[in-house]
């Protein structure tokens, strides 16, 4: 009997959000779509409370992806920079606009606007 590993989803984007919503993924793709590419040093003090190893882990999967890429320049110390590939690029829209979503909802409830309820379709 073969077991099946991922579970298949007729939702094209379930991949993709499943790999955004990961342990600070956002952030650290935030930090890259504001600063452009960073040497890790400096990325982790820009995402602040990250241990080094969670940063190694998230770097690795999101160049698995390839969202983000490494550039290694064998220097002493050694220095690695990482940036935003081409798919890394086309998240700034969706990033964008969920930052305008995130900014405005943070706003209401700042404010305690009442979000009117929606009917059911």
């Amino acid at each position: 009997m073969t077991r099946k590993t991922k579970q298949e989803t007729p939702c094209p984007m379930d991949a993709l959000l499943h790999l955004l919503m990961g342990p600070w993924t956002t952030v650290i793709l935030w930090t890259l779509r504001q600063r452009g590419p960073l040497r890790f040093g400096v990325l982790k003090r820009e995402v602040r409370g990250i241990s080094s190893r969670m940063l190694t882990e998230r770097l690795r999967t999101l160049e698995a992806a390839r969202i983000v890429f490494r550039e290694y320049y064998p220097s002493i110390p050694p220095e690695v920079t990482y940036g935003l590939t081409r798919r890394g690029l086309e998240l700034r829209e969706v990033l964008d606009a969920l930052d305008t979503l995130a900014r405005r909802w943070n706003a209401e409830d700042a404010n305690g606007k009442a979000i009117p309820r929606e009917p059911s379709r």
